[in-house]
């Protein structure tokens, strides 16, 4: 395993719901472009993290019926702010997103670093 003792740990912060209706197809495809970001952050020699990566299967095991519902509520934002306390940095993606926009505002309260590009990311030494 190739461990890098400079690397970030970074949250890649974007739309999820934000434009989409809560259509599942576009939710998905928000998904995938902050997964492919974390991806880039991975080959970069940093350790890019998504709250959704971590929250989705939560709501399937809690019993969600659909996004906005009481174990939402409960545990998506809730635990993307709890992963951001342990993060680095945050990398903010895409459109107009109420919760990507609270994560960065807080992690500049908290004094991380924030980034709106992945050219802007220092390389992991």
């Amino acid at each position: 395993m190739n461990h890098q003792p400079h690397s970030l740990m970074i949250l890649v912060a974007g739309p999820y719901r934000s434009g989409t209706g809560d259509d599942p197809r576009k939710m998905e495809a928000n998904v995938r472009a902050m997964n492919e970001a974390a991806l880039a952050l991975f080959r970069a020699g940093h350790l890019g993290v998504t709250g959704e990566a971590l929250a989705l299967p939560l709501l399937e095991t809690a019993g969600s019926t659909g996004p906005g519902d009481a174990a939402y509520e409960e545990i998506f934002h809730p635990l993307a702010e709890q992963l951001l306390f342990r993060c680095d940095a945050v990398l903010r993606i895409g459109g107009p997103s109420e919760g990507a926009d609270l994560m960065v505002a807080r992690a500049r309260a908290w004094g991380k670093d924030v980034y709106t590009s992945l050219d802007d990311i220092p390389a992991a030494r």
